[in-house]
């Protein structure tokens, strides 16, 4: 088998639509899959909807491990261009490291119209300590993080395991963001569910403390764990979402 193949459901996703664009970006080592509903959502409210695959996702471990948090940062920047070329406004929407990343093009790029979070990473004090312990050994992967969802089945397009490099690059990438999260200052939405077993709920709290930004709401996710914009408060972000966006 290719190990370049693209598993199907983890393809790239564009919605031609107004020109009010969002940038939708998934999380680590997950795919579109996890966004795709989300982004449907929000193209049949009328908006332009770009989701991007991170370089090494939705293929195998292996296409990951090799990988840099400098490659997801030019997936979403080459994704935030093209829809520059195509629309007066946009926002950036992510779920997970998604959200780090949307977070990153906040900081550096001020005229975004407004960022949307779902349940984002910006410090994980275990993956951080079981990193520095594994780092330097031969051990290559550990088991996978995906599929953290509530409600029965239902599942997410993930690797069922998970390079111990790639830990390394999410944790720089984390790094990186929270030094200048006081940079953004456009409108935010920040989704946090109650009860995550991959990205602790404070990360939420945290990042909405930090922020400059003078519009910022929070809403708590009481019936959804980690990837939530498939679990059963999916409706919630969808709607919430989008009334954030027609509230310019």
């Amino acid at each position: 088998m290719d190990r370049n193949q693209i598993q199907k459901g983890a393809e790239a996703f564009y919605f031609p639509g107004n020109k009010t664009g969002v940038l939708v970006i998934h999380g680590f080592t997950g795919t579109t899959q996890s966004m795709y509903d989300y982004g449907e959502s929000l193209a049949e409210a009328g908006y332009t909807v770009l989701g991007p695959r991170l370089t090494g996702h939705g293929t195998f471990p292996e296409q990951m491990e090799m990988a840099s948090y400098l490659d997801w940062i030019k997936d979403v920047e080459a994704g935030l261009e093209k829809l520059m070329e195509m629309c007066d406004e946009i926002y950036i929407a992510g779920l997970s490291m998604g959200g780090t990343l949307a977070l990153y093009l906040g900081e550096r790029y001020p005229d975004l119209a407004g960022i949307i979070l779902v349940n984002a990473a910006i410090e994980l004090p275990k993956m951080t300590e079981y990193y520095e312990a594994k780092k330097d050994k031969s051990e290559r992967f550990i088991p996978g993080i995906g599929s953290d969802i509530k409600k029965e089945d239902i599942t997410e397009l993930a690797y069922d395991k998970t390079p111990i490099k790639s830990m390394g690059d999410i944790i720089e990438l984390m790094k990186l963001v929270k030094m200048n999260l006081t940079k953004i200052t456009m409108p935010i939405l920040i989704f946090s569910s109650n009860v995550d077993h991959v990205v602790p709920p404070e990360n939420s709290r945290s990042i909405y403390n930090q922020v400059s930004s003078k519009q910022k709401k929070f809403i708590e996710l009481k019936n959804s764990y980690h990837v939530a914009t498939l679990d059963n408060d999916k409706d919630l972000i969808y709607s919430k979402s989008i009334e954030f966006l027609n509230s310019k």
